[in-house]
């Protein structure tokens, strides 16, 4: 090997070593965001904490009636739904939480699959002893939702499954935009994908956000900004950098979904990154499904639109 092969490839591990620590150091001197002490869309709502698993999970609840739970997308919180929220109170007692790793709820070293997230939320059921749940999620909310229910959990009566993210091998959000396949795609690799995660930029997020709604305004600039920022908490991107890791997990989770026996409906936008064969799957593999799609709507269908949102899950709840 020649020495100009040779000092190439020390130059090239000094770089890439001086990249890393600079994204070291990029991370650390982030700032942290504070924990808000009400929410900007219903400051009359206060914000709750529980421990669920020995996890600190942020919630809130509001509106009386039957009891809704609302699960929101990986990389959002629960704000995600304060478009359809203070609506929903109307009919019922409405929760939402923000799961592990996800808005300000706390961010624990775990291995943040399927079984993690679903385990989570029906610790969530069970530390509030919350009884005859409609679960309504969206994306791996409403893989969740599917997955408790194929367990026979006995909490949970019926399901609104929006936008499962459950095909793909669990990286549809790479079909979200460019800046999503090659994040995605980097995520994978060691040492690199943590780099690229420390070294992240608002115009990434927003790209890959943008991607999953028919038009961009749609998604309120308070929220977007709030979204991000929220990533430089403490050890943040490495839960959401496991999440990608273990993202196969939800594709496989479909397997026990003829074991559900509720009521089911899922609620596709047409523009949600998923594909009429991998609708048309969960469709059969659900027992009894219902399947409704949203016209102009993406795959964060309660920001997109909201008023389908609602509209459906209270004719579904009267239904069932």
């Amino acid at each position: 090997m020649s020495n100009i092969v040779i000092f190439g490839l020390i130059g090239l591990v000094v770089a890439g070593t001086a990249i890393v620590l600079v994204s070291l150091l990029v991370e650390a001197l982030r700032p942290v965001p504070a924990t808000p002490e009400r929410l900007s869309w219903a400051p009359s709502v206060p914000i709750q904490y529980v421990g669920v698993k020995g996890i600190r999970l942020r919630y809130i609840k509001l509106g009386e009636g039957p009891t809704l739970v609302l699960l929101h997308t990986l990389r959002t919180q629960l704000d995600l739904f304060e478009k359809v929220a203070p609506e929903l109170a109307k009919s019922f007692t409405v929760y939402a939480v923000d799961y592990p790793g996800h808005g300000y709820s706390e961010i624990p070293p775990a291995k943040y699959d399927a079984a993690f997230f679903a385990d989570t939320v029906e610790g969530f059921l069970d530390r509030l002893d919350l009884r005859e749940v409609t679960l309504a999620g969206v994306s791996i909310g409403a893989s969740i939702s599917l997955i408790l229910a194929a367990r026979n959990n006995p909490r949970v009566a019926r399901v609104v499954a929006i936008n499962p993210y459950d095909y793909a091998k669990g990286r549809s959000i790479a079909r979200s935009s460019f800046l999503a396949r090659l994040v995605v795609g980097l995520a994978d690799i060691p040492i690199l994908g943590e780099t690229v995660m420390r070294l992240r930029r608002f115009f990434v997020m927003k790209s890959v956000l943008d991607g999953g709604v028919s038009k961009p305004e749609h998604i309120p600039p308070g929220l977007l900004k709030e979204m991000y920022l929220v990533g430089n908490r403490r050890g943040h991107y490495r839960a959401f950098i496991n999440l990608l890791r273990n993202a196969e997990s939800w594709e496989a989770a479909t397997k026990a979904y003829g074991n559900i026996r509720i009521p089911v409906l899922l609620l596709w936008g047409d523009r949600d990154w998923s594909r009429p064969d991998e609708r048309e799957h969960d469709r059969q593999i659900v027992p009894g499904a219902r399947m409704a799609t949203v016209e102009d709507g993406g795959h964060f269908l309660p920001l997109d639109r909201p008023d389908a949102v609602i509209e459906h899950l209270l004719a579904f709840h009267a239904s069932n």
